[in-house]
């Protein structure tokens, strides 16, 4: 079992905060000194009261969900062999309503493209080594929405 921790810090300052007029900017910190600027969404909170050069909690969930599929899928292409040169990602997620009426992030979907250097495995084993990283994927395993991955694998001559 392991644990994760995350220090979350906002304060005030000098905003009323009466009749929702404050900043919802706030501060991510992680280990090893990690601080990353969060705010709320700018679809749930208008300007000036959200800081749109900050990530929204909506942002890192969608993030998460790609990132953890791509550390599964890299760890298992150098397993087998493969060498990847570059993985990258723009993933979505979608923000629906569910069957109580409560929105909530119902759909992910992840459009990674892989380069491999020389000797790249086959559609189908690519296919399947997404396949393998999203069932493993422990983030899309702890979300209620689907997750696609749509992947793209390219190749670099040796």
């Amino acid at each position: 079992m392991s644990t994760y921790r995350a220090r979350i810090d906002w304060s005030r300052g000098d905003d009323a905060f009466a009749g929702q007029k404050y900043s919802r900017g706030h501060r991510w910190h992680f280990d090893e000194g990690v601080s990353v600027p969060a705010s709320a969404a700018p679809t749930s909170v208008k300007a000036p009261w959200h800081v749109a050069a900050a990530v929204d909690p909506e942002e890192a969930v969608v993030a998460a969900v790609a990132s953890c599929h791509m550390l599964f899928f890299l760890a298992y292409c150098s397993k087998a062999g493969y060498i990847v040169e570059s993985y990258a990602d723009a993933p979505e997620g979608e923000m629906t309503k569910n069957a109580m009426g409560k929105e909530h992030l119902s759909r992910y979907v992840l459009r990674p493209v892989v380069t491999y250097r020389g000797n790249a495995p086959s559609a189908e084993e690519f296919d399947a080594l997404h396949h393998k990283a999203h069932e493993d994927c422990y983030i899309a395993n702890s979300i209620v929405g689907t997750v696609t991955v749509t992947p793209t694998l390219q190749t670099i001559p040796a």
